[in-house]
C-alpha cells in the first residue's frame, strides 16, 4: 500500500514540505517557488528574481496549477483547468491574500492601472516597470512589508510617501522610541513619512490612479500605489470543503484540519487560536508535518526510490522573522542559502502531469521514537533597511510592559541605536534592538528557552555582548 501526498500551494511551508517528502505539489503561480520575503530587494534591483528561488523540491512542481475544490468524499482535488489529483493525505498551504482597504475608487474586481498590491513575484515585477526616478509613489501601510516597500521604491529614485493610520511606523513590533528612529531611517533615504494618516480614496483618469486622498481632505499626486495593508488567510478553498475556519484553517497539534486526512501550514493554518504570517512559523510547521507523516506512513529515512530527503534545518523554538526581509535564525542562520549564493532549480512538469507522489507504507521500527507535535512558534521579525547608513533592527517578545516589569534601556543617538529589554519576575518577555544587533542571539536564545535569567547576571548583560560595556 501507498499514501499520496498532494500540496496545494508552492509558497515557503509547501515549498518546504516538498523539500522533505515526495509529494505532488501544485503552484498556482507560473514561477518556481521563491522567498516571497525577499520581495522588496527583487524590486529595489539588489537580487534578480532567479536569486530568490527556494530549493528545489523532491519531485516536479505543477505550475499555474490553482486547485478549484477539494471533494472530500472522494478524495480528490478539482483544478480549474478541469483536471482531477486524488490524494491519501491532502495539506494545505495555501497562504494568504494581500488585505484591499475600502476606498473609493478601488471597489470592483480590476484594480486601476498603478496600483498594486506588493505579495507576489508578479505584483514585484510589475511595480518594477512602472518605477523610474521622479515617479510620483505613494505606500499605503507603514508596517514590516509596507516599510520595505517604500526603501525598494525610494533606492529607484522615486518620490515616495508612506502614509500609515497607526500612530507610528511598524507599531506592532516597535515601541515609540525604536520607531522614531526608524522613521527618522527611512526620511534619511528621501521618503516622506506620515503617520495617524487616514487614507480615504483614490483618484483616476482614464482607467489609471492619479492621487490618493487623505480623509482631512489632503490630495497626494500619485502615478503608483503600493497597498501594504496586511494580509489575510487564504481559506475560501477550505471553507467550501466544509472544513473548521475561524480566522486560518482550525488545526490541532499535528497539523490535521476537521478532517482527519487534510492537513494546513503555514499563513493559512491557525493553531491554538494564533495565525503567525511569517516565514519561520511556516518552516516549523512545515518540518513538523514532514517528520510526523514520515513516521504515520513508516517511511525510511532515504524516502521512495532510496532518494535521500532534503536535508532539514533541526527544529529550534522562537526562530524566524524576518531578516533583510529573509527568514533568519535567531541566531542569525539561514534556512535557504544566501541569496547571493546559486539558485536551486525547481523542476517544472513535462506536457504530461505526473502523477500523484507516493510514500511507501510499511511497519515503522521497533525502536523509533514517535515525533512530537506542533507546539507553536516563538517568532523573532527581524529586518534590514539597506541605504547609505544601513539599518538593522530586531523585535521579539512583548516590547510593552505591564506594571511591575523591569525595563532595561540602552541608547546612543550618535549611532542610532537603540536596544531594550522587558523582564518579568525571572523571565525575559520582550526586547527590541536598533542599529548593532550583536547581542540579538544570547538575548532571543534567552527569551525562547523560556528560562530563568541567572541571579549572578545583571539586566544590563542582556542588553551586552561584551560582559557590561555598551
Amino acid at each position: 500500500m501507498s499514501t499520496r501526498i498532494v500540496v496545494v500551494g508552492g509558497g515557503t511551508a509547501g515549498a518546504r514540505l516538498a523539500q522533505r517528502l515526495p509529494v505532488t505539489l501544485l503552484g498556482e503561480e507560473p514561477h518556481a517557488p521563491y522567498n516571497r520575503v525577499l520581495l522588496a530587494d527583487v524590486l529595489a534591483g539588489r537580487y534578480a528574481p532567479e536569486v530568490i528561488a527556494l530549493p528545489g523540491t523532491r519531485e516536479p512542481v505543477r505550475l499555474g496549477v490553482r486547485a478549484a475544490r477539494i471533494d472530500r468524499a472522494a478524495r480528490t482535488v478539482e483544478c480549474a483547468d478541469g483536471s482531477l489529483v486524488p490524494y491519501d493525505r491532502l495539506v494545505l498551504a495555501t497562504g494568504s491574500n494581500p488585505v484591499l482597504p475600502p476606498l473609493r475608487g478601488l471597489r470592483g474586481a480590476a484594480l486601476p492601472a498603478g496600483v498594486h498590491p506588493f505579495r507576489t513575484l508578479d505584483d514585484c515585477l510589475s511595480l518594477r516597470a512602472l518605477v523610474r526616478p521622479g515617479v510620483r509613489a505613494v505606500v499605503i501601510g507603514g508596517g514590516l512589508l509596507g516599510v520595505s516597500a517604500a526603501r525598494a521604491l525610494a533606492s529607484l529614485g522615486a518620490d515616495v510617501v508612506l502614509a500609515q493610520q497607526g500612530e507610528r511606523l511598524m507599531e506592532r513590533q516597535l515601541d515609540d522610541q525604536a520607531s522614531a528612529l526608524l522613521r527618522s531611517h527611512v526620511e534619511a533615504l528621501g521618503v516622506e513619512v506620515h503617520t495617524e494618516c487616514r487614507v480615504s480614496g483614490l483618484r483616476r483618469r482614464d482607467g489609471s490612479v492619479t492621487a490618493v486622498e487623505l480623509a482631512d481632505g489632503y490630495v497626494l499626486d500619485a502615478q503608483v500605489v503600493v497597498l501594504a495593508c496586511g494580509v489575510r488567510p487564504r481559506v475560501a478553498l477550505a471553507r467550501e470543503a466544509g472544513l473548521s475556519v475561524a480566522t486560518g484553517i482550525v488545526v490541532d497539534d499535528e497539523l490535521r484540519t476537521s478532517d482527519p486526512s487534510i492537513h494546513a501550514i503555514g499563513d493559512c493554518a491557525e493553531h491554538a487560536g494564533r495565525v503567525y504570517g511569517l516565514a519561520g512559523p511556516a518552516l516549523e510547521q512545515a518540518d513538523v508535518l514532514a517528520d510526523l507523516l514520515l513516521d504515520q506512513c513508516g517511511q525510511s529515512s532515504r524516502g521512495a526510490k532510496g532518494v535521500p530527503p532534503a536535508r532539514a534545518e533541526p527544529r529550534t523554538r522562537g526562530r524566524v522573522g524576518t531578516r533583510d526581509g529573509a527568514p533568519a535564525g535567531a541566531s542569525g542562520s539561514r534556512p535557504y542559502p544566501h541569496p547571493e549564493g546559486a539558485a536551486h532549480p525547481v523542476r517544472v512538469q513535462a506536457q504530461e502531469p505526473p502523477a500523484p507522489s507516493v510514500v511507501p507504507t510499511r511497519s515503522a521500527p521497533a525502536e523509533q521514537v514517535p515525533t512530537t507535535g506542533y507546539t507553536g512558534t516563538r517568532a523573532l521579525t527581524r529586518l534590514t533597511l539597506t541605504g547609505p547608513t544601513p539599518l538593522d533592527l530586531a523585535a521579539f517578545g512583548e516590547t510593552t510592559p505591564r506594571p511591575g516589569d523591569d525595563v532595561v534601556t540602552l541608547t546612543d543617538a550618535t549611532r542610532a541605536a537603540y536596544r531594550k529589554v522587558v523582564v518579568r519576575g525571572d523571565r525575559l518577555v520582550g526586547g527590541v534592538l536598533l542599529g548593532d544587533l550583536a547581542a540579538v542571539g544570547a538575548l532571543a536564545r534567552a527569551w525562547e528557552g523560556d528560562e530563568a535569567l541567572p541571579e549572578e547576571a545583571p539586566l544590563l548583560h542582556l542588553l551586552t555582548h561584551d560582559g557590561g560595556s555598551a
